[in-house]
């Protein structure tokens, strides 16, 4: 898997090289907006994957990652994005989901440190799922609930609804809480009626789904 890393602060950069190299990846390291964006868009031998992008890098150290990604996207949708964030931002969570394709992510850079954790969150991305990051999802979940739009739900239905958020199969989120599959299943279906969600067998488009409902 050929994975093109921009961040620009070096130790973090070269750690995080090192372990995506340890697991297989060849990896194009950036450490600006103007390179990350050529990078992306190369179509010859070297074009990438996945790439995991630190959304603020030079020159405006701003938000230059995230817009060179979404730029990289428009013009070759689908291109598989894992953001990188200090904090939880509810604008770049918006952004990044807008376009509702899938193949995209968001991690606070705590999360790297957690090696199988940042790993497993770059392969799922680059398959084409969608992983967000636990405390972006509880970010939501406080926004709606302020609103009243899942405070029809269960304890156990939120539970639910958070592990499925993140990305999670069903029987991921049936391991992680210690139920049956077919518990699982239950109660996601309540979830989509009390939300009034329609339904999917596609697990990305039902993350998707979820998370758009949680940002109105």
């Amino acid at each position: 898997m050929r994975v093109v890393l921009a961040e620009d602060l070096f130790l973090l950069r070269d750690g995080l090289v090192r372990t995506l190299q340890e697991h297989g990846c060849e990896v194009i390291a950036v450490d600006n907006g103007p390179s990350l964006l050529r990078a992306l868009l190369d179509d010859g031998d070297a074009a990438p994957d996945v790439a995991v992008v630190d959304v603020r890098l030079p020159p405006t150290f701003t938000d230059e990652g995230l817009q060179a990604a979404l730029e990289a996207r428009r013009r070759r949708p689908g291109l598989p994005v894992l953001i990188l964030s200090q904090y939880v931002e509810q604008l770049y969570a918006n952004e990044l989901l807008a376009g509702g394709e899938g193949a995209v992510g968001y991690l606070l850079k705590d999360r790297v440190t957690h090696t199988e954790q940042f790993i497993d969150a770059v392969r799922r991305v680059a398959a084409g799922g969608t992983v967000m990051d636990p405390q972006v999802i509880s970010r939501l979940l406080l926004r709606s609930d302020a609103r009243g739009t899942i405070g029809s739900l269960t304890q156990r239905e939120r539970d639910v609804l958070e592990l499925m958020a993140e990305g999670r199969s069903n029987a991921a989120i049936a391991a992680g809480l210690h139920i049956s599959e077919s518990a699982v299943a239950k109660h996601t279906a309540s979830i989509f009626t009390k939300l009034r969600i329609s339904p999917s067998a596609d697990d990305n488009r039902r993350v998707l789904a979820v998370l758009a409902y949680l940002k109105r």
